[in-house]
């Protein structure tokens, strides 16, 4: 038994040199197979009680006598193991439920080779065999199946031909019971001796048992083919699951969604406009300097998941924390309809966000948080970067001006600066009497640097 172990059909594990991305892939891999193989007990065990409760039914049903009822109590016994096979069953080598699985099959067989000691006929051991039993050994097999690896189907095969060859040695050894209705069955069959092989009381029948064991291998390793199929399935499905976990980091559900039904969309190089927001704590360096390290982390936490819940709700993408800030695009890695307003209003949103999140530190006794959040809209350049560990980047002279909008807020105290050109689109998107437009201000053009001209731009007050 221990050659023919539980184990996961699972990848090497990774060696330095692999990338993160296989090791997250064999980290869901596992968790995959880990609740495939719960949920694949639980169902094996609730087939067993179905299967032994027909049994139980059937036994008597084809032979109405007493001495079924040991029959009875030992189908007790195989439901007690599946039970326990569900209590100790894990993912990985688990030598308890391995022990269980054999002892399935040596139950099984002490059943099906050693005679009713209950019974009242007194028949050679041999007549065993002449009831067909043997089909009772599917039933654990196909069980096996619905939580087992495919070495351990396999290993089952294996051990039912053994035991299967013990038995058969074990009834070749006994003593024939009753010789007298052998030589009467005999004698009446004459020289007939293929007759006599089939009803003879004391015929064991090895070509029939070798034909039994023949065939259940070639079952248990088609099965085998089977769960291995179902388990690389499983496995790549739990690949395509990452991946979709990883866009869902970055990219709202919808944005997932679109980018699920396409091959390798994000390694598109090309050039499109987006709008660009950059989102900043004022003064978070001094902040931190005069907190823990634990203080520190649970206030960014906070923050970041309420501008990363703002950013998903209005279609954006969030593409990298900046420590004590953000920065998020609109139109990656497709360009939408409202692009431009969907960033203008998911500012605003942040804004009030944050003003509702310096209430509750405000009434907690904690200092509240400037914060400031700068808009541009434009050309960018979107593709992959990187060579074994890549990201998506997104780059470009609209990428710079933003972050330098947001900056500006320090100089206008203000808590939103946005370009003219993401506002101009805005209107047009949304028309320029919409609500979204009534707590812009327009100011004179700019001097940012990077850009060769001015800019127009707009500001937005902070909340009182």
């Amino acid at each position: 038994m221990t050659m023919l172990v539980e184990r996961l059909d699972l990848p090497a594990a990774p060696s330095r040199a692999r990338s993160q991305r296989e090791t997250e892939t064999v980290e869901f891999a596992q968790a995959a197979l880990a609740t495939a193989k719960q949920e694949g007990l639980q169902l094996a065990v609730r087939a067993r009680y179905v299967a032994l409760a027909v049994i139980a039914c059937l036994l008597p049903a084809i032979n109405p006598a007493w001495e079924q009822l040991y029959y009875v109590v030992l189908l007790g016994l195989f439901a007690l193991i599946g039970w326990a096979q569900v209590r100790v069953g894990r993912v990985g080598v688990s030598r308890p439920e391995l022990a269980l699985l054999f002892c399935d099959l040596a139950l099984l067989t002490f059943v099906l080779v050693v005679p009713n000691p209950f019974g009242t006929a007194h028949w050679p051991v041999a007549m065993q065999y002449h009831f067909g039993n043997f089909i009772y050994f599917f039933v654990l097999l196909s069980g096996a199946t619905l939580a087992y690896s495919w070495r351990t189907v396999v290993a089952m095969g294996i051990w039912t031909a053994a035991l299967w060859a013990i038995g058969l040695a074990w009834v070749w050894w006994q003593p024939d019971r009753d010789p007298a209705l052998t030589a009467r069955i005999a004698e009446a069959v004459g020289s007939d001796h293929r007759l006599l092989a089939l009803i003879s009381p004391s015929a064991i029948g090895f070509g029939l048992r070798i034909q039994e064991i023949v065939v259940f291998m070639i079952v248990a390793v088609t099965l085998a083919l089977a769960v291995r199929r179902s388990n690389d399935l499983l496995i790549r499905h739990a690949a395509v699951e990452r991946e979709r976990g990883n866009l869902a980091r970055y990219f709202s559900p919808n944005v997932v969604t679109e980018l699920s039904k396409h091959d390798e969309p994000l390694k598109q190089v090309r050039t499109q406009d987006v709008a660009v927001l950059f989102v900043d704590i004022v003064g978070f360096t001094a902040f931190a300097d005069a907190r823990t390290p634990e203080e520190v982390v649970r206030t960014l936490r906070e923050f970041h998941g309420l501008m990363e819940q703002e950013v998903f709700r209005h279609d954006g993408t969030l593409d990298k924390y900046l420590g004590d800030g953000l920065m998020a695009t609109f139109g990656t890695p497709f360009a939408g309809a409202r692009d431009a307003s969907n960033a203008l209003r998911c500012a605003q949103a942040m804004i009030a966000a944050a003003d509702g999140w310096n209430q509750q530190r405000s009434a907690s006794g904690e200092p509240p948080m400037r914060v400031s959040f700068g808009l541009h809209y434009g050309p960018v350049v979107l593709g992959d970067i990187g060579h074994t560990c890549l990201e998506f980047a997104v780059i470009g002279a609209t990428v710079n001006a933003a972050s330098r909008l947001e900056a500006l807020t320090r100089t206008l105290d203000c808590a939103l600066v946005a370009s003219n050109d993401l506002v101009s689109r805005a209107k047009a998107e949304l028309g320029s009497t919409a609500e979204t437009f009534h707590p812009l201000i327009a100011l004179d053009p700019q001097a940012i640097r990077g850009l060769e001209r001015p800019i127009a731009i707009w500001t937005q007050a902070r909340g009182a």
